[in-house]
């Protein structure tokens, strides 16, 4: 039987939810900081998508499905971060742009906050220990 903590899972839904909105993830020359919507749409999306699909679980209490696709969120994350690290690594294909345009651009804070929010989606369902005392009702 698995248990669910509210608490921490509403508080990692709002983290995921904000840090894709305010926090900075790419630092632009010339443009300052980017949030995930301006690195890239697609993966605004998709991860709002995801979260959404973790919140309808999370309500409908199926918490074995809530758990598969917290996993496939945290997974999201960190694949969407691989990816834009290498598309700044490897955008034109030339290695003389691509060395330029890796050390103008860099990656910032707003991913260590997205993926802390996934982990705690993530952590707020565990298996819990069943007393005897629910067990004879």
């Amino acid at each position: 039987m698995r248990t669910l903590n509210k608490p921490l899972a509403l508080i990692g839904f709002m983290v995921v939810f904000l840090a894709a909105i305010f926090c900075p993830f790419l630092k632009v020359p010339l443009k300052a900081n980017w949030n995930l919507y301006q690195v890239d749409t697609a993966l605004f999306m998709i991860t709002y998508g995801i979260l959404g699909v973790c919140v309808l679980f999370f309500f409908i209490r199926k918490l074995n499905v809530y758990r598969i696709s917290a996993w496939i969120l945290v997974a999201w994350i960190i694949l969407s971060f691989v990816l834009v690290y290498l598309q700044i690594n490897n955008y034109f294909g030339l290695k003389l742009i691509d060395g330029l345009l890796a050390k103008t651009l860099h990656l910032k804070w707003g991913w260590g906050v997205l993926l802390l929010g996934g982990l705690m989606v993530l952590f707020s369902v565990n298996k819990g220990k069943v007393s005897k005392d629910t067990e004879n009702k």
